[in-house]
């Protein structure tokens, strides 16, 4: 399996690309894990927000294929302990999914087409979070996930 995080607009930040560089080495032991980014839309200015969403949409699904298992990340999705999160990923790995697709939205969350398209809605919390923010923590994560799986050290309960 792999695992594919999507998400619009660039990380600015240094500290949250280190963050991330990290945890994606990490992986490298564990799982195949990319990240795409879909760069911001231009001209935004004079659109509606659901406008906006439609315009995302439409780059979201030139970047997934018809066969990928999609997860979006929702803050109101459902929510798991890091535990339950693992075992949601190894029954995935187990049920033989090849491409297991996140999805970070922009400012204005989801359009409808891509909420259908979709398995389930997660979310990382019920706080928002920026949307650069969400990636160093779903990376971390996933990185968790896998020490669980493993019975390594890392993560306490």
């Amino acid at each position: 399996m792999k695992i594919i995080l999507i998400a619009i607009g660039k990380t600015d930040d240094d500290y949250i690309l280190e963050g991330i560089n990290k945890y994606l080495q990490r992986l490298k032991h564990y799982i195949k894990f990319e990240i795409k980014i879909i760069p911001d839309l231009k001209k935004t200015k004079h659109l509606s927000q659901d406008e906006q969403k439609s315009k995302e949409a439409e780059l979201f699904f030139k970047a997934i294929n018809p066969t990928d298992e999609v997860i979006v990340l929702d803050e109101r999705g459902i929510e798991l302990s890091s535990t339950h999160f693992s075992d949601l990923l190894n029954r995935k790995m187990i049920g033989s999914v090849q491409n297991l697709v996140f999805l970070i939205g922009g400012p204005y969350g989801f359009d409808n087409s891509i909420y259908q398209r979709a398995h389930y809605k997660l979310s990382l919390s019920r706080m928002t979070f920026s949307h650069q923010m969400i990636r160093l923590f779903f990376v971390e994560q996933v990185y968790r996930a896998f020490t669980i799986l493993k019975g390594e050290p890392y993560h306490h309960e």
